[in-house]
């Protein structure tokens, strides 16, 4: 489920070439998810990581992730409360 999250958000990010000649992506809808880096594969593995720990902040938050909807078994959480 997150995994997927991820990907399909993933899908969504633009990646341009800045006068630098360094490569800066940011995910579309997702204000301050951006990444830059020397090369392109460099920049979508540091914007993975961004959005990752974006994701993980708000479900941390308790707050709402657009897009992802997580299941989870009330009773199990009481255990770990």
């Amino acid at each position: 489920m997150f995994s997927n999250f991820i990907e399909k958000k993933m899908g969504t990010a633009k990646y341009k070439i800045l006068e630098d000649k360094t490569y800066f992506g940011e995910v579309s809808g997702i204000k301050g998810v951006w990444a830059n880096a020397k090369t392109l594969e460099m920049c979508r593995k540091e914007l993975q990581e961004v959005l990752e720990d974006w994701a993980l902040l708000k479900i941390r938050s308790h707050e709402p992730v657009p897009g992802l909807r997580i299941k989870f078994d009330r009773r199990q959480m009481k255990k770990y409360a």
